[in-house]
């Protein structure tokens, strides 16, 4: 089996497209296979039996799971080609503890006011998510990318914010991310997607838009009405 490299995921996958870009970034060829959720292949499920979920990168038969794992996993493997990471400890921590904050304070609270409907929760949850991207406009304030002039592991981890976080906005009646107070953010983002690499490899808007988000508001509102006393 040697070093074959295969990823299993979705097209629409957030996740699934950080590890693309990192294993493109890096030169390294992968056999994509793509799974359906809707009806999870033996190969997924064997592969993750814990969260049963994309993407699972398989490198020479072996599973890694969990999508900044995976970032880590192949920065290491293939740290020669496109370093992801800074050679500075405290910039690798502080890169990591980034893309951490990112997945569990401003995904989460971005879908969280998506799937709400108007009203003063949801009014509480965008700020929620505004405050958390905050932090994330003081990282990149002064540079092109969070990796410096070329993009590395945080660009990586966050780069669903100019592309995945309009789709949410739509979906969910809202604006987070205001170009007048993220203009760092706004700026980057715009950089982001038009690197060639990236903007070939992102997910049609309007697939998002109907495909992903607006099904996933629809499954958990009928979840919610369904579980009403």
């Amino acid at each position: 089996m040697g070093d074959q490299v295969k990823l299993i995921s979705t097209p629409l996958s957030l996740p699934g497209c950080r590890v693309e870009w990192a294993l493109k970034l890096k030169g390294v060829d992968y056999e994509y296979i793509e799974e359906d959720l809707r009806n999870k292949s033996s190969l997924l499920l064997d592969s993750n039996p814990v969260h049963k979920k994309v993407p699972v990168l398989l490198h020479a038969g072996k599973p890694i799971v969990e999508s900044l794992v995976i970032l880590e996993y192949i920065e290491e493997t293939w740290k020669d080609n496109y370093p992801l990471l800074s050679e500075d400890p405290h910039e690798r921590a502080m890169a990591r503890f980034w893309a951490k904050f990112g997945d569990e304070k401003c995904i989460v609270g971005a879908f969280g006011a998506a799937w709400l409907t108007e009203g003063e929760e949801k009014n509480k949850v965008i700020q929620s998510a505004q405050e958390s991207l905050a932090f994330l406009e003081k990282q990149i304030q002064g540079k092109k990318y969070f990796g410096g002039e070329q993009i590395g592991f945080l660009d990586l981890a966050v780069g669903w914010i100019p592309h995945w976080l309009k789709a949410l906005e739509e979906v969910g009646e809202m604006k987070v991310l205001d170009a007048v107070r993220f203009p760092f953010l706004h700026e980057w983002g715009q950089n982001f997607l038009e690197i060639p690499l990236i903007k070939d490899s992102i997910p049609p808007r309007e697939k998002l838009v109907v495909e992903y988000f607006h099904a996933g508001k629809s499954f958990k509102r009928s979840l919610e009405a369904a579980n009403k006393p």
